[in-house]
């Protein structure tokens, strides 16, 4: 199961550290999501990174930045909603249904969808998902290895979303709130 990192969504002093210590402990990717930060400030910060960590980054916002520093991949969202003709790297997305699952799953390496449980970092974002649902999805085939949980997922719920078929996990709340300190 691929466990995949999201910064929070502005740049600090620790980011590079902490993007450097999550991959060194066996995080698969880090998604660099700064939508309160500026194009430069992220650039600042992956100019602090070398390009064996560069190459395990998607970009949120920035799609310049994936060029500008050979990142892993883009990450489609409601600012960038299309790849250029001439893009090769990893192709993510979100999706907040099944049926969204369904529809894009075939065009991309993996999607996220969420949100599986209560939000740990967005106050209010409540899961939209029962469990059975869930398992239904399972049983269909709509969860599979290419759909990632995201949504209030910590290190204990891994083993209840790995029985689901999800491919992965996304955390940003469970990491930032507890510290580097787990992988």
């Amino acid at each position: 199961m691929k466990l995949i990192a999201i910064t929070t969504p502005k740049v600090t002093n620790e980011d590079a550290s902490i993007i450097k210590q999550l991959l060194d402990r066996g995080i698969y990717t880090v998604h660099l999501r700064k939508p309160e930060s500026s194009v430069d400030e992220c650039r600042r910060l992956l100019s602090k990174l070398s390009g064996e960590y560069r190459s395990r980054i998607i970009i949120h916002n920035y799609p310049e930045l994936y060029y500008e520093f050979t990142l892993k991949g883009i990450h489609l969202n409601r600012n960038i909603t299309s790849y250029s003709d001439d893009y090769r790297g990893n192709r993510s997305r979100s999706c907040h249904t099944f049926e969204e699952v369904v529809r894009y799953k075939d065009d991309y390496d993996y999607l996220f969808l969420s949100p599986i449980f209560d939000s740990i970092s967005k106050q209010g974002y409540s899961s939209c998902f029962s469990a059975e649902k869930l398992r239904r999805a399972s049983v269909e085939g709509i969860i599979d290895h290419k759909v990632i949980a995201l949504g209030g997922v910590t290190l204990d719920k891994i083993d209840y979303l790995r029985s689901l078929n999800f491919g992965g996990a996304a955390m940003m709340g469970a990491i930032y709130k507890s510290g580097t300190e787990r992988k």
